[in-house]
This record gives C-alpha cells, sequence and structure tokens, in this order.
C-alpha cells in the first residue's frame, strides 16, 4: 500500500509544481503589465513637468530680456532710432519663440500727438504717422518697431494700442507698479488683416522704462508681441519628442480662460495633465494628453519573454521535482543536507543577533531606530537614560510632550516636523541637530546632539535611525571658550594700542628723517590690519552666542545713519562721492546692535566692491515676505558675483575671485548669516537689473504674533547673562593686573572701549573705524 503511494507521488507533486509555477507566472506577468502602466504614468508625469518647466523657463527669459532693454533704454535721457535698434538687436539672435515684434511705446495726450509726432521723426521715425484713436484723453503709439518674424508683415509703428483694451490693461498695470506685466488674450493688431485661419491668439509683454535715480520719471515701455500658437507648438516640438498633444488656456484679468492655441500629434490619448503657470501677473494653464501606447515602457516583450520563460521554468521545476520525489534516498539526504545549513545559518545569525544586542547595551550613546510610521524598532539603555524615559511612544505627534522636547533654546516646544528622526524618515539626513530634553526625570535639562540617517534599503525595512549624545557639558565649555575669547581678544588688542601710539609718538617727534616715518607708517597700517582682523575673529567667534536683545527696531533711521557714516567715511577717504536712495521701511522686530552690524556690512559691500571709476552705488529697500516677515533688499551696480560662487561667498574666510583686488577677511558676510539665522530669517543673492548684486535677508516684523516668533531664542536669564558678564570682568581685571606688571606703562594709555567689558556690546561694534570695515 505504502509503496501504490509512493508511486504517484512523483506525478502528484510534480502537477502541483506546474499549477504553482502556471500561478505564479501569470501573476508575474500581470504584476508587469500593471508596471507598465504605472510607468507610462510615470513617464507623462515627467514629460508634462518638462513641458512646464520649458513654458516657464521661455516666459520667465523673455521677461528677463524684456527687463533688461527696458533697464537699457532707461539710462538714456535722449533716446533715438539708433539707441532702440541697437538695444533691441539681441532680441533677433535671442530664439525668442513665437514672438513677432519688438517695440518702444510712449504715451501721448490728445493735445499733443502733432507735437509728439514731429519730436519723435526728429528723433529717427522716419515716415512716422500717428493715428490716435478717438474717445480717449491719451493714446499709446509704437514709436520704434523691430520686426522679429521672416515675413515681417502687419501694423507697424504709429497705430494707438489705445483701442485695444487689454494691452492697455497691461501698460497701465506695468506704469503702475513699475514691474513687467502679460496682457490679457487677443489677435494682434498686425494679424488683423490675415485670414482667419491663421490669426492666433496672443498675448504682449510689457516692461515698463523708469529712469534710475532717487526721483524716476517714466518714459515709456518696451512691448514684446508673442504669438500663443507658435510659441506653443516651438516649446512643445522638442520636449514632447512628437508624443504628447498640448493646449494653452489663459486665465484673464475678470476670470475668463480664453483657449490661446492647441497642438495636436496623432493617436488616441487616454491620459491628460493640467498644470497652472505663473507668467508675470496672470496664470496660464498648460493642458497636456498623450496616448499612453505611444509613451516609452508602455510596449516591449518583457511580458511575453517572462511568460515564455516561467512556462519553460516550470516544466523544469516539474520535471526536477518528478525526479527527486522518485529518487526518494537521494532528495532525503539532500533535505537533511540543505537543513544542516540552514541550521547552521540559523545559528550564526543568533550569534550575530546576540553580539549586536551586547553592542547596543554596552555603548554610551543613545540608538534609538524607527519604522516609516514612526513605531520603535530598537532603543538602547543609554538612548532611555538620555531621554529620561522608561518606556518609548509608538506616536510620532506626541513625541514632543511625551519626551520633553524643546529647541535649543529650551524654550519653544520642538514642532513634529522638525525632529531628526520624522525628517530621516522623510528621507532627509540630519548631523548635529541641538535638541534641549527637559521631563519629570529630567527637570534640569539635557541638552542632545542628534544625527538621524534613513536606515539603508539594503536592510529590507524602511524607517530611520538616531544616535544621541550629551553635549550640555560641550556647550558649558563653549561658554567658557567665549569668555577666554574675549580675554584674548582684549590681550591682543592692548599690545596693539600701545605699538600704535608710541609709532604715533615716534612719527610726531622725527621731522627729517622721511624713511623712518615711512616704515613706521607701515607699522601702524599692519597694527590696524591686525586690529581689525581681531575685531572680526571675535565678531565671528561669538556672532553665534551673544545674547539677543530682541525689540522693536524702526528700519528707516537706521538704514539712513548708516548709508550717511558710509557715504562719510568715504569721502573721507578720498573717494568718489557714493550715490543712495533708501524706500519705505517697516518696523522689525530684532536686536538693535546686531542688525546694525548686517546693514553696515552689506553697505559697506556695496560702496566698496566697484569698478574702477565708477561711482558707488546703494539702494535699500523692503517689500513683504509672507505673513508677519519683510524682505530687506541692499542693490549695488558694482563687480557682481559669479552665479557658481554664490552659495559659498557665507562661508567663513572665502571670497569671491573677483574680490581678490580689494580689502577684506572673507569673515563678513559668515558673520551676517550668523546674526539673521538667529533671528529666524533667510539671507541670500540675487542678480541686480541692470548689473551688480542684490543681497537680501528677512526679519518678522514689529508687532507679529508670538506664534510666528517662536523660531528665535528667547533672552537668556538676566541671572545667567550677569554671571557671564560678571565672569568676563572678572578675567578681563586679572589679565589686565597681568600686563600691567609685564608691560610697564599700559597703564597710562586711554582705557580700552568701555563697552568691551560687556560681552553683549564687546562681540559686536557698529559701526567700526573705516580701516576696520567688515567686507
Amino acid at each position: 500500500m505504502v509503496e501504490g503511494r509512493s508511486r504517484y507521488t512523483g506525478p502528484a507533486l510534480a502537477a502541483a509544481v506546474v499549477l504553482a509555477g502556471l500561478l505564479v507566472t501569470l501573476l508575474t506577468v500581470a504584476g508587469l503589465r500593471a508596471a507598465q502602466r504605472e510607468n507610462t504614468r510615470r513617464v507623462m508625469d515627467q514629460r508634462a513637468q518638462m513641458a512646464v518647466a520649458a513654458v516657464r523657463a521661455e516666459t520667465d527669459r523673455y521677461r528677463t530680456l524684456l527687463d533688461t532693454v527696458a533697464a537699457g533704454m532707461a539710462t538714456d535721457n535722449d533716446l533715438t532710432w539708433d539707441d532702440f535698434d541697437q538695444a533691441s538687436a539681441p532680441l533677433e539672435t535671442a530664439g525668442l519663440l513665437g514672438a513677432a515684434a519688438v517695440a518702444y511705446v510712449v504715451p501721448v495726450p490728445a493735445a499733443g500727438v502733432p507735437a509728439a509726432q514731429a519730436y519723435w521723426q526728429a528723433r529717427g521715425a522716419a515716415g512716422l504717422t500717428l493715428h490716435p484713436g478717438s474717445g480717449r484723453n491719451e493714446h499709446y503709439f509704437p514709436i520704434f518697431t523691430r520686426v522679429l518674424t521672416e515675413d515681417g508683415a502687419g501694423a507697424g509703428s504709429g497705430v494707438d494700442l489705445g483701442t485695444v483694451a487689454q494691452p492697455v490693461a497691461a501698460l497701465d498695470a506695468a506704469r503702475q507698479t513699475m514691474r513687467s506685466t502679460v496682457s490679457d488674450t487677443y489677435v494682434l493688431l498686425r494679424d488683423r488683416d490675415l485670414p482667419a485661419g491663421r490669426q492666433q491668439q496672443s498675448f504682449a509683454f510689457v516692461a515698463p522704462i523708469w529712469t534710475r535715480s532717487n526721483d524716476p520719471v517714466f518714459r515709456g515701455w518696451v512691448v514684446l508681441a508673442l504669438r500663443g500658437g507658435d510659441f506653443l507648438s516651438g516649446v512643445l516640438s522638442t520636449v514632447s519628442q512628437g508624443q504628447l498633444d498640448g493646449s494653452l488656456v489663459a486665465v484673464n484679468s475678470d476670470g475668463s480662460r480664453a483657449e490661446v492655441a492647441e497642438l495636436r500629434v496623432g493617436g488616441e490619448p487616454d491620459l491628460s495633465r493640467e498644470r497652472p503657470i505663473p507668467v508675470a501677473d496672470h496664470t496660464w494653464l498648460l493642458g497636456l494628453r498623450a496616448d499612453s501606447g505611444r509613451l516609452p515602457g508602455a510596449g516591449g516583450r518583457l511580458p511575453v519573454t517572462v511568460l515564455a520563460g516561467g512556462l519553460v521554468l516550470t516544466a523544469l521545476l516539474a520535471w526536477l521535482v518528478y525526479v527527486l520525489a522518485t529518487g526518494r534516498a537521494r532528495a532525503r539526504a539532500r533535505v537533511e543536507q540543505a537543513t544542516a545549513g540552514l541550521r547552521e545559518a540559523e545559528a550564526e545569525s543568533r550569534k550575530q543577533a546576540g553580539l549586536l544586542g551586547a553592542i547596543m547595551t554596552t555603548i554610551g550613546d543613545g540608538v534609538s531606530v524607527v519604522d516609516d510610521t514612526g513605531r520603535v524598532l530598537l532603543e538602547n539603555p543609554a538612548a532611555q537614560r538620555l531621554m529620561g524615559v522608561s518606556e518609548s511612544s509608538d506616536r510620532p505627534e506626541d513625541w514632543q510632550e511625551h519626551y520633553g522636547a524643546y529647541r535649543a533654546d529650551g524654550v519653544t516646544p520642538l514642532p513634529t516636523e522638525e525632529m531628526p528622526l520624522i525628517r530621516a524618515i522623510r528621507g532627509e539626513a540630519t548631523a548635529g541637530a541641538e535638541v534641549v530634553i527637559r521631563n519629570a526625570r529630567r527637570p534640569e535639562g539635557v541638552l542632545l546632539g542628534i544625527d538621524a540617517r534613513p536606515l539603508d534599503p539594503s536592510g529590507g525595512q524602511p524607517g530611520a535611525v538616531a544616535v544621541f549624545r550629551d553635549i550640555t557639558d560641550l556647550r558649558r565649555h563653549e561658554t567658557d571658550l567665549s569668555i577666554f575669547a574675549g580675554v584674548v581678544a582684549h590681550d591682543l588688542k592692548a599690545p596693539l594700542a600701545i605699538a600704535r601710539g608710541h609709532c604715533e609718538l615716534a612719527v610726531e617727534d622725527l621731522e627729517d628723517t622721511e624713511a623712518v616715518r615711512g616704515s613706521l607708517r607701515r607699522i601702524m597700517r599692519a597694527v590696524d590690519r591686525m586690529d581689525a582682523l581681531i575685531e572680526t575673529l571675535l565678531a565671528y567667534s561669538t556672532a553665534r552666542d551673544a545674547p539677543l536683545r530682541i525689540t522693536a527696531v524702526d528700519l528707516l533711521p537706521l538704514v539712513q545713519e548708516v548709508l550717511q557714516e558710509r557715504a562719510a567715511s568715504l569721502r573721507g577717504a578720498g573717494g568718489p562721492e557714493p550715490v543712495w536712495s533708501v524706500g519705505e521701511m517697516p518696523a522689525v522686530r530684532a536686536d538693535p546692535a546686531l542688525l546694525r552690524h548686517v546693514l553696515d556690512n552689506l553697505v559697506g559691500n556695496a560702496f566698496k566692491y566697484v569698478r574702477p571709476g565708477a561711482r558707488p552705488c546703494a539702494d535699500v529697500t523692503a517689500v513683504p515676505a509672507g505673513p508677519g516677515w519683510t524682505r530687506i533688499e541692499v542693490s549695488d551696480a558694482g563687480i557682481g558675483i559669479p552665479e557658481d560662487e554664490r552659495s559659498r561667498v557665507f562661508e567663513s574666510f572665502h571670497r569671491a575671485q573677483g574680490a581678490a583686488g580689494y580689502a577684506g577677511t572673507g569673515l563678513g558676510l559668515a558673520i551676517c548669516r550668523r546674526i539673521v539665522e538667529r533671528h529666524g530669517g533667510e539671507i541670500g543673492i540675487e542678480d541686480n537689473a541692470g548689473g551688480g548684486t542684490r543681497f537680501f535677508f528677512t526679519l518678522p516684523l514689529a508687532g507679529a504674533e508670538e506664534a510666528q516668533m517662536r523660531h528665535i531664542p528667547k533672552e537668556p536669564a538676566e541671572e545667567d547673562d550677569a554671571k557671564v558678564r560678571a565672569a568676563l570682568d572678572r578675567a578681563l581685571a586679572e589679565r589686565a593686573a597681568i600686563l600691567d606688571s609685564r608691560l610697564p606703562g599700559l597703564s597710562a594709555l586711554p582705557a580700552a572701549d568701555p563697552s568691551a567689558h560687556d560681552p553683549a556690546a564687546a562681540r559686536l561694534r557698529a559701526p567700526v573705524p573705516d580701516h576696520q570695515h567688515q567686507d
């Protein structure tokens, strides 16, 4: 009976393998098909992103070129056709898809049409005839026009744009806001004589021309006419690779939607995407459709190949099972051999797990591992000891209250999205994040340094791992070093003051020895440079930890004072007369001394880094930067900063290549970044229209809600600040006694700056003498 059963065991197992193989093969083929469909959707999303990026890049490039032409024309007080021709010539070779023409447009009152026609004819507009429309007190005439299309057909200069509502609205908006705008859709005047089938919905890009002075004067507009159909087909022809249908819809000022253009490439579209694109003060909607069968990844013979391979593999496995089942002894031996190997592997795995557990229990640093939902997978005793809890929490939204997590100021609760482990779960690695833990078992609070990383995908478990270290004593040691830095700065500056004083006396006493006096002056200049370097290094080393005294600060008088002092310093040094302007300034919440240091540094850079023979220029403005925040901008017309170096100029001791011929230490912008970040803001660099650089930084407005100010560190307790000042005073007194005993005559010199005994005042002083300006 047993032998009869064994006779059918092989065929039965082979049949089971065949069924299982067929099931697995079919499921795999279905999965591949699903993956192909998902791949087509992903490709569609990628192509849509590329198309949106291409359209946005082109429109931004058009606006930038138009702003550049307007900025160049604003500098010409007596514009002629030759000037316009030279300014607009680069547009012919710029490859502006869909651009029909660019024109210089001026406003003319109804009574001044004859005089304007004669004036512009004299300025080179040969054959210009102005045709004013009826019913308007002011007309908008294209004076100079450059045709950018090959045919060059259509309306030219002298046509009153005031008869068309869409460009009129864009022109008025550009003049009022002093920024470039784009019109609603309409048919260009130059296209209205074309057959209806060739007419296109179009736009007008408008850039106002204002003179650059303290009292700007409006000169007119530069207008670029853009045909929507040519623009869409030109942009999508490369991006879509003949696989995407496209449509461009413009949202007009009244909220209505106008279909501008449509591009068809064939096929039966079954995938569609629609993306909004901001263009100046308008929004365009880019619609994209595609036939999934024509996209990459939709076809392919992989499922068929897998099906064939699966059938072949199933047949081979069935035959192998049949052979093994009929060779009972051989199969049993092999099973036993494989089982023995598995037992050895299991024993080795247990050994490795035990070793890992011993290591985790022994190390002093805390280690915590969570999965992608925040559930704790592993936490060693050191982590529980440092966090002051005996039980872990698997709910990230409860971590702040459960562990008592605060920002480094020890006051502001740490938001869940800023926690290192949460950031690591999102794929963002963090190093050296500082978090204060204060709870029932840690009432005094402990400052932890946390490194968090996403788990390696090879582990098969998504999640994150964090390592905790107690850095409370390290921060206390850094405070002691800060005090020591103040003492060292005092020790270094006192001998420098003595050396400079003696040099000044020697220069005054020596009358006929010009060579010696020249050497003494070089010593004095070297002493000044050393003194400036000490001031800079001390400011840099203490900018991060200087106590913040946050109060409401009126920016306008502070900015004016800094500009006037910098201008006076430049004039006193025999430099050219600087040009500067200040826009409307709000009141902000900041430390006045530290804020003055940032403004003084940025204005000083604007006046210092100018081309030889050029006049220093600085424009300080403020614009909104979100609810409760403002953005202060300091613009210049200097040597500029290359784009590839902008991310590094805020690093310590880094100087741009173009600044090699200018004095500086490379720490000024690093100090500015520390100060702005301590106020919770951001600092950065942009190109300035017309040349030069625009530095900007953000600050909270005065009266901002407390919820928007949480990221700004609170002032240290008065008793802590008093302890730091008292420690520094004692250290300075002891060092002064030593110096009095070792350096005779030191006490006879004038005392150091009284503010040097106040840590907050000694760390950053502004303004500093001209030879000590930061770069």
